[in-house]
């Protein structure tokens, strides 16, 4: 096996539990030339990354977006596509994978040259028939199963079994030089335990309520907890209401770094508070323990990987709905109480009051 193809375009999350299967693959394939197809905003997470030799980055919606700024712009936008579509044509791949199952990357999988085009056939939930590109399907899994270990039975039904999950975050001695740097400029104590929190999620039926992350907050700095918020540079603005909500310190870091400067963040913190969105992911392959929030979502399906972690949700008939808004008024997420994260907060590090 000389090259190998993994086409997993996105999200933050979905690109991160593919790791373990990168890594299953270069275990199995030592000499192998591994490349990935990712889009823009997921390939931050990859860039460095020891199993890997190449990256091809699809930067999709900017070209679809350039298209509408007029025809010079329209013109440079075509000329990089078809240039991304050469370096995708530029090798005969023994083995493509698609790990991604949707019709963006079935049209992907279908342009690339490649002896084996191997993915789930057809049943796969949301596949939009991107099955139809290979002509080596596997049969269709249990959708609720993790999402991780979807991708490990994809490999594992081709003859690769992994002996563990592993991440390999390729975090960098300069990316966390650079997080402590942040950490001191915002006045962060770190002889304290360090809390993150990210509050945010594109799904409005994620997320959680403002008022009660700036109380978990208050509540979880006076037991000597320092905490800092992260987030997109969009969430900016939101966390600053949060933090103006509560009467102690916090420091705002969303925006102010990378998916692996992220991720470094999230291997000093003794405990991240997430919503179900891809940091929370980022922060699972850390290692350190999370506490997810769900609502709409199934974390048997989407939860962080691993028994280190703690979901916090209420059994309600509705939930998971799997829904983007809510009909009514998101009573999955208004019944969970803070007591009930700051408990779950405190169990992760038997912090006693």
């Amino acid at each position: 096996m000389n090259n190998i193809l993994i086409v997993k375009t996105s999200a933050i999350g979905d690109v991160t539990h593919t790791l373990p299967a990168l890594n299953a693959l270069r275990r199995q394939y030592p000499q192998a030339r591994i490349t990935w197809l990712v889009e823009e905003a997921a390939a931050a997470l990859l860039v460095g990354h020891p199993a890997l030799d190449r990256l091809l980055i699809s930067r999709r919606k900017y070209w679809a977006g350039e298209l509408r700024r007029g025809p010079r712009r329209a013109l440079a936008a075509v000329r990089e596509a078809w240039g991304f579509l050469h370096q995708l044509r530029d090798t005969r791949y023994d083995l493509l994978l698609d790990f991604q199952g949707l019709l963006k990357s079935g049209v992907l999988v279908a342009l690339a040259r490649a002896k084996r085009k191997v993915g789930f056939g057809r049943g796969m939930a949301h596949a939009e028939g991107s099955w139809i590109f290979l002509n080596e399907r596997i049969p269709a899994v249990d959708m609720n199963i993790h999402a991780l270990d979807r991708e490990l039975l994809l490999l594992k039904a081709i003859g690769i079994a992994g002996p563990a999950v592993e991440f390999a975050l390729p975090i960098t001695t300069t990316q966390r030089q650079k997080v402590e740097s942040l950490l001191t400029e915002a006045g962060v104590d770190r002889s304290r335990p360090l809390l993150a929190i990210n509050p945010q999620a594109t799904w409005p039926t994620k997320l959680w309520f403002p008022e009660r992350f700036a109380e978990l907050a208050d509540r979880l700095a006076s037991k000597g907890w320092a905490v800092v918020f992260t987030g997109s540079p969009a969430d900016r603005q939101e966390i600053a209401r949060i933090i103006a909500a509560m009467h102690t310190p916090a420091a705002n870091l969303a925006g102010a770094t990378n998916l692996l400067e992220l991720a470094a963040l999230y291997e000093m913190a003794a405990v991240v508070v997430s919503t179900d969105t891809g940091p929370m992911h980022i922060a699972a392959a850390t290692g350190t323990p999370v506490v997810a929030i769900f609502g709409s979502t199934a974390p048997w399906r989407t939860g962080p990987w691993g028994e280190q972690h703690r979901v916090v949700r209420v059994d309600m008939a509705c939930s998971p709905c799997l829904k983007k808004h809510c009909p009514t008024s998101r009573e999955c997420m208004a019944g969970i109480t803070v007591a009930m994260v700051e408990a779950a907060v405190q169990e992760k590090l038997r912090i006693t009051n």
